[in-house]
This record gives structure tokens, C-alpha cells and sequence, in this order.
């Protein structure tokens, strides 16, 4: 079973191992996340060089991952991939092995940001195009905006009452929140 977890890795290094549209697909996702991001591959597209990242125009060699957070091997070479993976595990860092996700830690899940909601869903096995039909079919139900600071702030403030007020207040922003979404109460 996986574990799902939002990850908080602003500033931190990733170290991306490849120069294809995989890997493009991933620096995207990496730099919306604002981490630091290292391309290494003998050939990288233009579409990579074009973005945020520092370009190293060689092959991987052991040692690239070190001080690294996060690691991708997104190359069309399951050896290298292979390679990268596992110096990247046995170093203790997360990463993800484009052509064969179950020998790496590390899966991308399908996310959809709407209304300030980020969900990230995944089949939990390898069938992706699952996730991203879930994906849309959420976009088609989940609103286009929430209050979400007003109904925090709510919610801050009857967490200070005391018990019973609480208790009325929350289940008043709980009916409003269901809602909102499209749930009866």
C-alpha cells in the first residue's frame, strides 16, 4: 500500500536523469513545487532548457544523486534508469523510475487544483489513465471557487469556544461546506 502524503520540498534539490518529455512533464511538476531542479542527460530538449533548471550535458554517473532530496530516472534506457534508482535508494532518497514505477519510492499521483482544493489521486497500482479519468471527472463536479479563508477563519474561532457553542458552530460550517460542494447534508 502507498502512503499519501503532501510533500513540502521548497528549496530543496532534485536531481532529474534524462532529457525527454517525460522528463519535461516532471521538472514542470518539480518547479511548481519550487525545489531546485538538475537536468542530467547527453541530450536535453529545448523545451528543458527553456525552464528554471541547471542543464548537465553528459551521461549519469554514480555520484550525481548525492545531496539530492528527490530523484527522477526518466531516461528511454531501463539499465540507466535501473542505475539511477538504485543509487538513489541506497542513499535513502525518494525516487521514481519513469519506465518501471515499482522499483522506485516514489509515484506521482493525477492532481487537480480547483477552488484552492489540491486532490492527487492515484489507482494505486500502475494503471494511471484510471487516475486521470477520476481527475476529470472530479473537475466536472468540483466547484470553481470556495471560500476557503472565510470558512478557516470560522473554524478557527469555534475551535476557541467552549465546548457546546463549538460543537454548533462547526456543524453549521460542516452543513455549509457539504453544501457547497454538492453534498446534501
Amino acid at each position: 500500500m502507498l502512503l499519501a502524503a503532501f510533500l513540502n520540498l521548497h528549496g530543496e534539490r532534485a536531481v532529474v536523469v534524462g532529457g525527454g518529455v517525460v522528463a519535461s512533464r516532471r521538472v514542470g511538476t518539480l518547479l511548481r513545487a519550487e525545489m531546485r531542479v538538475s537536468v542530467i542527460a547527453p541530450t536535453i530538449s529545448p523545451e528543458l532548457r527553456a525552464k528554471d533548471v541547471t542543464c548537465m550535458d553528459r551521461a549519469y554517473v554514480s555520484g550525481d544523486v548525492v545531496g539530492a532530496r528527490l530523484v527522477l530516472a526518466c531516461t528511454d534506457s531501463p539499465a540507466v534508469n535501473d542505475r539511477v534508482t538504485a543509487d538513489a535508494l541506497k542513499l535513502g532518497l525518494l525516487v521514481g523510475h519513469a519506465g518501471d514505477a515499482a522499483r522506485g519510492n516514489l509515484r506521482f499521483p493525477a492532481t487537480l487544483e480547483r477552488g484552492g482544493v489540491t486532490l492527487a489521486l492515484t489507482s494505486g497500482r500502475e494503471l494511471p489513465m484510471l487516475a486521470q479519468a477520476l481527475k476529470e471527472r472530479l473537475g466536472e463536479v468540483l466547484p470553481e471557487d470556495l471560500p476557503l479563508d472565510a470558512w478557516v477563519r470560522r473554524r478557527e474561532q469555534a475551535v476557541a469556544l467552549a465546548a457546546p457553542d463549538r460543537e454548533a458552530v462547526l456543524e453549521k460550517l460542516r452543513r455549509e461546506i457539504r453544501l457547497a460542494v454538492g453534498l446534501v447534508s
